[in-house]
């Protein structure tokens, strides 16, 4: 089985044949959301679009300017999915994606690469791999990959792109006994045909169904970007390869722009000035806690010393926080009032707590919370939570007053 995509990886057109064209419906990503899209499912003589597979995605593309959606494979046909019908037998042109297509050649072919070079020197064999929207992964039979080892593995691979070896792909027929001397995860189920095989010369022959780079030097760089534990005594190594790592770069220099200007100085005392930062923050914050605390302390001892105090306490701060709220619920003690306290922006979003007897506040809680348009918790004479309509605070106010005539004061 090789389709031309397969036999031309660097192809972008090919004029082909319509075979059949049946009504289907796909689960298909749009707008972020899976949903279920009819169209028609249609198969050619031969696509230049690769069907996902061997741990590549599948291409995109049109056929006669039609958008194909999806493409995958079924014994020895490539399924396009298309939303308009074609007439079997009718010719049709098919282009390619390119920029989509040679990333994923890119990746492909470099995992080939450092899949073999981690074996060959090191003997860490590849379970899985993944390629990635903006990087991709190794899964390697290794519990742990050194600092040493992992820049040296790096130094490796770009010492082969640097030599300009060539990747070449061939097809052998099923039980030949070069299959025996290739690295191979097993065909699938409905294989039909020959076996394709992919060799970087000198350094590895791989069973795979993929498009790849006919040279390694067409991979540009390869970089190695770390590790992360993986599953069963198993390593992710995470890796760019091409055109990403130029990507990744960009990316990096602006953010470095970016924070040069916010910091007022040089790349080199970044990590130093965020330092310095961190430290400044965490004693304002403290700073603030302590400030928080004595405010609390002052509206709960205004409050409880005024004579004749009103039963409810309704009390608003832009600047406040849940911490605020509650540090003044424990001031005033909730024998002593019903209390609505709101911070956040007065006629937006924020947040509420109402306190008091446990037994009001199970009932007043959340009957307060539904006039303030939102959703909370109740806790030992506590319901706090979220509110999207803090303008509606005084009818909150108006309906906790329902429920004062319950409580008995401490004085």
């Amino acid at each position: 089985m090789s389709f031309y995509c397969q036999k031309h990886s660097y192809e972008t057109e090919l004029t082909t044949k319509v075979v059949s064209c049946s009504p289907a419906q796909a689960k298909l990503q749009v707008n972020g959301k899976k949903q279920n899209i009819k169209g028609y499912e249609l198969i050619l003589e031969d696509t230049v679009l690769f069907p996902e597979g061997g741990g590549q995605p599948d291409d995109r593309g049109t056929i006669n300017d039609v958008e194909v959606l999806r493409i995958t494979r079924k014994g020895a046909d490539a399924i396009h999915f298309v939303t308009s019908s074609f007439e079997p037998g009718s010719e049709v042109k098919q282009k390619v994606n390119w920029e989509r297509r040679f990333d994923h050649m890119q990746q492909h072919s470099g995992q080939h690469l450092i899949t073999a070079i981690a074996d060959n020197k090191y003997g860490w064999k590849t379970t899985s791999w993944d390629l990635g929207r903006e990087k991709s992964f190794i899964e390697l039979d290794t519990p742990k990959i050194g600092a040493e080892e992992m820049e040296k593995l790096e130094m490796d691979v770009n010492d082969a792109i640097r030599q300009c070896i060539p990747m070449t792909p061939r097809l052998v027929e099923i039980g030949s006994k070069e299959l025996e001397e290739v690295r191979t995860r097993g065909l699938p189920d409905d294989h039909v045909g020959l076996v394709r095989i992919v060799e970087i010369k000198g350094i590895e022959a791989n069973m795979c169904c993929g498009t790849h780079v006919s040279n390694l030097s067409h991979l540009q760089a390869i970089k190695l970007l770390g590790t992360e534990k993986g599953k069963k005594g198993k390593t992710n190594l995470f890796f760019l390869a091409g055109g990403r790592v130029l990507a990744y770069l960009g990316k990096c220099y602006d953010n470095e722009k970016a924070l040069t200007a916010l910091l007022k100085c040089g790349p080199e005392d970044h990590a130093q000035q965020v330092d310095k930062i961190q430290k400044s923050l965490k004693a304002a914050n403290k700073t603030s806690l302590t400030l928080l605390r004595e405010l609390a302390q002052l509206e709960a001892r205004l409050y409880k010393e005024t004579q004749g105090r009103d039963p409810v306490l309704a009390l608003h701060r832009k600047e406040g926080d849940s911490e605020f709220m509650n540090m003044l619920a424990n001031e005033v003690g909730p024998e002593n009032a019903l209390m609505l306290l709101t911070v956040g922006e007065e006629n937006g979003a924020g947040l509420f707590l109402v306190a008091g007897p446990p037994a009001i506040i199970e009932e007043a809680g959340p009957k307060v919370a539904t006039v303030l348009e939102g959703k909370g918790a109740c806790k030992n004479g506590r319901f706090q939570g979220k509110a999207t309509k803090l303008s509606k605070r005084s009818e909150a106010e108006q309906l906790l007053r329902q429920f004062s005539d319950k409580l008995t004061l401490n004085d």
